[in-house]
């Protein structure tokens, strides 16, 4: 279930065909999942990677920007992003303590498709939140087998939601939570533009929790929460990637990524101290490029580009918040009830407790 198919709708914006990040032409996504729930320690974990563009992306490298509201959290490449302001490498999203090993399968993947590897090298941007309520982190079970599977299984269309891939283990506003995406298409009138957002959703309290503008959370009170022997609400994290075919330079694509903190707020998250809130946005409005007889013939070593003008990049904005927003609330109704090692609940929230919540407060629809 999802937000649209129970008649909510985010914002003013239009929804791509598959109202997800893949609606960014080009873009695809994929998932492998670990999920053992029999096993002493529960294994719940994964890998989704997004690829930017059909090809290796060290081929065709994208504008990019990144931005960090809370820095609880890490990622790998993000500091050749700020310095050159591209996208060289696949994105990938898993748990804390599997970085390293997903950083490092990238890189041997990469390897494996040069001719030569001597004459190129690989800074692959990995991002993370913590599943260690609800996953046995500290085994470490995410390897190369599922970086590959997750390489070998993107695809554009529809994308699969909830607890799968990175987000296996996820939990959200106290409810179970994992991957989310929603997208807007801009009208013609604005350029036609498209943007996708993807979150692996890990964050949040469920009294702050709000759909739609209306404060839902503050009813869903006696539904049991996961942290009320352990943790404390809000603890985790979220990350959130952004895709757009606008033609943007890098200092737009993270001013891009900045409009993520907009839809997390929307929806009652971006305050707690231990969230690791990391975004990141790219474009790949420039690969249809101008004539080649554009720009300085005496200069061949240049690259004509396309830019967008400031004065019409606020409907991005906009959009950006809206699908991050949409995404965060997909990834709630998408969610499946897990218990922890010790038997805790992680509920789920369904399209009908949430409709009941919304009405209650005064929600038409």
């Amino acid at each position: 279930m999802r937000a649209r198919q129970l008649g909510i709708t985010l914002g003013l914006g239009t929804p791509g065909e598959f109202n997800a990040i893949t609606d960014v032409p080009g873009v695809r996504v994929g998932h492998s999942t670990l999920l053992d729930e029999g096993a002493a320690r529960p294994l719940r974990s994964g890998v989704t990677l997004i690829q930017p563009r059909p090809g290796a992306a060290r081929q065709q490298p994208c504008f990019a920007g990144c931005h960090v509201l809370n820095g609880n959290g890490d990622a790998t490449g993000l500091e050749w992003i700020r310095e050159a302001g591209l996208l060289t490498t696949p994105i990938a999203i898993t748990n804390t303590h599997s970085v390293g090993v997903v950083r490092d399968a990238l890189i041997a993947a990469e390897r494996d498709e040069l001719a030569d590897p001597a004459v190129y090298w690989c800074m692959p941007v990995v991002m993370e939140t913590y599943d260690g309520l609800l996953n046995d982190i500290w085994g470490q079970h995410v390897g190369p087998a599922q970086v590959r599977e997750a390489l070998t299984r993107a695809a554009s269309g529809p994308v699969a939601e909830g607890p799968v891939g990175g987000g296996t283990g996820m939990i959200c506003h106290e409810f179970k939570g994992g991957i989310g995406t929603a997208s807007r298409k801009l009208p013609a009138a604005q350029g036609g533009w498209t943007v996708g957002a993807l979150v692996q959703a890990n964050h949040g309290q469920r009294r702050e929790l709000r759909v739609d503008g209306y404060p839902v959370g503050r009813l869903l009170g006696d539904i049991p929460s996961p942290f009320a022997e352990q943790g404390t609400p809000g603890m985790g994290s979220i990350v959130v990637i952004i895709a757009t075919d606008a033609p943007l330079l890098p200092h737009q694509c993270q001013r891009l990524a900045q409009r993520a903190s907009i839809g997390i707020a929307r929806t009652g998250g971006g305050t707690d101290d231990s969230s690791g809130d990391l975004f990141l946005a790219f474009a790949t409005g420039n690969r249809d490029l101008p004539p080649a007889d554009y720009g300085r013939k005496d200069l061949p070593f240049s690259t004509p580009l396309w830019m967008l003008n400031n004065d019409h990049i606020s409907p991005l904005f906009a959009a950006a918040a809206e699908a991050v927003e949409e995404a965060i609330v997909n990834v709630l109704l998408a969610g499946r009830a897990m218990r922890t090692a010790d038997g805790v609940l992680v509920p789920a929230l369904d399209g009908e407790t949430l409709l009941k919540a919304l009405r209650e407060v005064g929600w038409r629809g």
